[in-house]
C-alpha cells in the first residue's frame, strides 16, 4: 500500500492530471493472491513506459503493519516486556508527542500477539475527552498524546504498565515484566531481535520464498517461533467425539511439556481470553486455510523427535535454514 501511495505522490507531484490514469491501471489488474507479484504498466512523461511491481505479502495481516516503529521507539528489552504484558492480559499505555505513532505502534504491537487476539479494550489514541478510560480495572491498550500527561498522573490509575514512547522508558510498571516468559525462550527472542539486521541480511542473499528478509517478515517469524515452541503441540490434545464434536485436554495439554518454566507460563496463559479464544476457534472449526502459524506447527510437530534440546539454539534453529548460521556462532 505504501507503494502506491509513493507512485501517487510522485505523479501528484508533476501533475494532479497523473494520477487517475496510474489509478485506473492498477484498478484493472487482477488483485495478487498471497506472495505473489502483479506488474503495473504506466506512463511517465520524461521517463516513458514503466512497470511497476506489486508484491502481496505471503501474510495479508501484515500488510498495514509496519514493526519498524515499534524498533524506532523501543529498545528491544522493553518491547519484549510490553509484549509479556499483553500476553497476560495486564493494563498498557502508550504515551507519545504524535498521532502517528502511537497508531503504528498500537497495531504493530497488537500484530505481535499472532495468532493469539486480543480481546479487550483496544483504543490507539484515545481522545483528552475519554482519558477516565485508564482507570478501568479490567484489560486494555491505549495510546495517550503526552499532552495528557499531567492528567494521567494525577488519576487513581489501577496497576499498569505506562510507556513513554518518545523516550524508550517506563512511567510505571509493575517490576515483574521480567519474568513473565519462559527464561530461555525470552532470551532467544531478544537475541534474535538484537541480530534482526545480520538476520535480514543474511536471508535476502539467499534465493527465498518466505519473507525473513524484510523486517516484518522476520519479526513476525520470531514471535511465532516463540509460540510454536509454547503451544505448537496443542492440535495433539484436540480429541474428536463420534458426533464429530472436538474438545481440547487442557491437563494433558499443558503436563506435556517437559520445560518447568513453560509449564509454569502455560498455567497462567491458559487462562487468558486470547487462550480461550484461540482453543474455541480451533475446536469449532470444521477446515479453514491453514496461516502461516499453522504452517509453521506441522513443521515443527515434524520435527518433534529431533527437538529435545531446548533454548537459544532449538529457538534460532527453528527460525529456518536460512538462520542456520545464529546458532553455529553460539
Amino acid at each position: 500500500m505504501g507503494r502506491v501511495l509513493d507512485e501517487v505522490e510522485r505523479r501528484r507531484g508533476i501533475s494532479a492530471a497523473l494520477v487517475y490514469p496510474f489509478m485506473r491501471s492498477l484498478m484493472e489488474s487482477p488483485f495478487p493472491a498471497p506472495g505473489k507479484t502483479i506488474k503495473v504498466k504506466t506512463f511517465l512523461p520524461g521517463a516513458g513506459n514503466e512497470v511497476l511491481e506489486l508484491r502481496r505479502p505471503m501474510d495479508s495481516r501484515l500488510e498495514h503493519v509496519d514493526f519498524e516503529c515499534l524498533f524506532t521507539c523501543l529498545s528491544v528489552r522493553q518491547l519484549i516486556r510490553i509484549f509479556a504484558s499483553l500476553l497476560l492480559e495486564r493494563r498498557v499505555i502508550f504515551v507519545a508527542d504524535k498521532l502517528s505513532t502511537l497508531s503504528s505502534c498500537s497495531h504493530a504491537v497488537v500484530a505481535l500477539l499472532y495468532p493469539f487476539s486480543w480481546q479487550h479494550t483496544f483504543i490507539p489514541v484515545l481522545p483528552a475527552s475519554m482519558i477516565d478510560i485508564v482507570c478501568c480495572p479490567t484489560p486494555f491498550l491505549v495510546g495517550l498524546l503526552s499532552s495528557s500527561l499531567p492528567k494521567l498522573k494525577e488519576l487513581p490509575v489501577e496497576e499498569a504498565l505506562m510507556v513513554n514512547l518518545g523516550s524508550d522508558r517506563f512511567i510505571r510498571q509493575m517490576d515483574d515484566e521480567d519474568t513473565l516468559l519462559p527464561r530461555k525462550l525470552q532470551a532467544a527472542l531478544e537475541q534474535a531481535l538484537e541480530r534482526k539486521n545480520e538476520l535480514i541480511s543474511q536471508d535476502s542473499d539467499s534465493d527465498s520464498d518466505d519473507e525473513c528478509n524484510t523486517l516484518n517478515g522476520l519479526v513476525s517469524e520470531v514471535f511465532i517461533r516463540f509460540f510454536v515452541e509454547t503451544v505448537g503441540h496443542y492440535s495433539l490434545f484436540l480429541t474428536q467425539s463420534e458426533k464429530g464434536e472436538r474438545a481440547f485436554q487442557r491437563e494433558a495439554f499443558r503436563k506435556s511439556v517437559a520445560s518447568k518454566s513453560i509449564r509454569r507460563f502455560l498455567e497462567v496463559f491458559m487462562e487468558s481470553q486470547m487462550f480461550a479464544g484461540f482453543i474455541q476457534d480451533r475446536e469449532l472449526r470444521k477446515c479453514r486455510a491453514k496461516g502461516l502459524f499453522e504452517q509453521r506447527v506441522e513443521q515443527y510437530l515434524e520435527e518433534l523427535p529431533d527437538t529435545e534440546q531446548s533454548g537459544m539454539n532449538k529457538f534460532l534453529r527453528g527460525l529456518g535454514n536460512k538462520m542456520k548460521f545464529l546458532h553455529k556462532k553460539n
